[in-house]
């Protein structure tokens, strides 16, 4: 199915997921040649501005713009969203892959080793890998990607399973196909569409959790910014200015709901079974 079969098959909430998701993605890419002002300008004199012509949205206590900093938030939201879903999708996918493929005791070590892994959240592994390599934003991407794993793997393996039941796999095994063979001729080919929701929805859940490990301090680190400490920075001056964390927050909220709505329509386009009844 192209792109363009999915667009007329879309729902508005589907565009409206496609509009946010790509206005993120162009302010991330313009934080790289292009922000208002320098991010590594501290003028406490300039602190707590109301916005101005100057500074759009205003300062923070520190003096610097707050446009630029949401700009570069974004960049490292989607720097680490795609390093840590990719890690899923690469070890994830492969290991549902083999459960899927090989069945008996194989499938029964994966599985239950992806519960082990799924046991722990992103946040309480952060923490286990802080208090052993200290803070910092790659371990935040590993933390997060090993939480993704176990994700990818029980949906590779449930998706591969229903394939591997299929007419036309019996028949190539019956032909002398290999496994491998099956698997990527016939099983990966068919679940591409599955995967490509699911790392849409993780997507929007590692930027979740990127803003909550800075949040605690154990992602991103000073200099480099964050809508996560944005947040953090902002709860001191709660009363003073308000608007220093309801812009950090929106952002996320924004970015999150952009992803989901992605999502669900990539999967209503996909799979028209599963597409939301009308009424």
């Amino acid at each position: 199915m192209s792109g363009l079969d999915i667009l007329r098959r879309s729902s508005p909430a589907f565009r409206a997921g496609l509009i946010l998701t790509l206005v993120l993605a162009l302010v991330a890419a313009l934080s790289l040649v292009w922000t208002p002002h320098s991010l590594g300008g501290v003028a406490v004199a300039n602190g707590l501005r109301p916005p101005s012509a100057a500074y759009w949205l205003g300062t923070d206590h520190f003096g610097r713009d707050v446009v630029s900093l949401l700009m570069a938030g974004a960049r490292t939201s989607i720097l680490v969203a795609l390093l840590a879903v990719a890690i899923g999708i690469a070890l994830g996918v492969v290991l549902g892959l083999v459960a899927a493929a090989r069945g008996g005791w194989v499938d029964e070590v994966i599985m239950r080793g992806s519960d082990i892994t799924f046991a722990f959240p992103a946040i309480l592994t952060a923490v286990l890998l802080t208090a052993l390599l200290g803070a910092g934003t790659s371990n935040a991407i590993l933390a997060i990607g090993i939480f993704n794993v176990p994700v990818f793997a029980r949906v590779t393996r449930g998706a591969a399973t229903a394939v591997w039941a299929r007419e036309y796999v019996r028949a190539a095994e019956a032909v002398g196909k290999g496994r491998f063979r099956i698997t990527l001729d016939h099983v990966l080919p068919n679940i591409l569409g599955l995967l490509v929701v699911q790392a849409t929805i993780q997507f929007a859940i590692a930027i979740l959790a990127e803003a909550a490990l800075s949040y605690l301090g154990i992602g991103a680190q000073p200099p480099q910014p964050s809508w996560g400490r944005m947040l953090r920075d902002a709860q001191t001056y709660v009363f003073v200015a308000p608007a220093l964390a309801v812009y950090p927050g929106l952002a996320i909220m924004l970015a999150v709901l952009g992803l989901n709505l992605l999502g669900d329509g990539l999967r209503d386009a996909l799979d028209p079974r599963l597409r939301t009844p009308r009424r």
